[in-house]
C-alpha cells in the first residue's frame, strides 16, 4: 500500500476552524477524539513508518502519540496548528521507539561516502543526471529506490536526514529531539546527504532501473 505524501503535515482549513474541535477535545467529547484520529491518523502513521520501518512499531508509536496528545490537550497553544503539534508528538513517539529497539548491525557511513584520490579529487565524480530529480521522482519505482537508499544509511544519519529534509524540522529542533548539539546535526546531515547522493548517482546516471 502506498503511503500518503512524504511531506510534513500541513492543514488547509480556514484560520480558526480548529477551535471547536479543540474545545470539544478539552471537554472530553469522545466524538472529537474519533474525529482527531480519523483526520490525522493516516498522516501520523506515514511519519512513523518512515522512521521505524516496522508496521507494528509504527502503529504502536501512533497510538502512543495520540495518547500523549489526549493527555496534553489542555496545554495545546491554539496559536499553533493542531496538525503541526500532532506531527511533533508523533516524531517524538517514533524517536522514543527507536531508542528502545535493539540495534542491528549497520554499514559504516564511511563506506557510503564518496571516495577521494591522493590528489584530493573525487575518484568517481558525480555527473549531471539525465533528467531532473523532480521529474524522476514522479515515477513510483524511482521513489521506491530513493526510500531503499535512505534505508541503507546508518540510523543516526538516516534519522537526521528524515527530520531535516523530509519532516522539515529546523536544526535547533532536530538537535533538541535527538539530544545532540547543532554542530552534530549539521555534520550528520552533510554526511547523510553525501552518502545518499553517492547511492543515487548510478541510478540517475543511467536514467532509472
Amino acid at each position: 500500500m502506498d503511503e500518503p505524501s512524504v511531506s510534513p503535515i500541513r492543514e488547509t482549513g480556514p484560520e480558526g476552524s480548529e477551535g471547536p474541535l479543540v474545545a470539544a477535545l478539552r471537554a472530553g467529547d469522545e466524538r472529537a477524539y474519533e474525529t482527531l484520529v480519523e483526520t490525522y491518523g493516516g498522516r501520523l502513521l506515514a511519519v512513523a513508518r518512515r522512521m521505524l520501518h516496522s508496521e507494528e512499531d509504527a502503529q504502536d508509536a501512533v497510538q502512543e502519540a495520540f495518547l500523549s496528545a489526549f493527555r496534553a490537550i489542555g496545554q495545546f497553544d491554539e496559536k499553533s496548528r493542531l496538525g503541526t503539534w500532532l506531527h511533533r508528538i508523533a516524531i517524538n513517539a517514533a524517536l522514543m521507539k527507536l531508542r528502545t529497539r535493539r540495534r542491528k548491525p549497520e554499514q559504516s557511513i564511511d563506506d557510503l561516502l564518496p571516495r577521494f584520490l591522493k590528489d584530493g579529487h573525487q575518484a568517481d565524480p558525480p555527473e549531471d543526471w539525465g533528467e531532473s530529480a523532480e521529474r524522476a521522482l514522479e515515477r513510483a519505482e524511482t521513489r521506491e529506490f530513493v526510500r531503499q537508499s535512505i534505508d541503507r544509511l546508518p540510523e543516526a544519519y538516516r534519522t537526521v536526514l528524515l527530520l531535516r529534509d523530509i519532516e522539515e524540522l529546523d536544526t535547533a529542533e532536530t538537535a533538541r529531539l535527538l539530544d545532540v548539539s547543532d554542530a552534530i546535526v549539521k555534520t550528520r546531515l552533510h554526511r547523510a546527504r553525501q552518502a545518499l547522493r553517492t547511492l543515487l548517482d548510478p541510478y540517475f546516471r543511467r536514467g532509472g532501473p
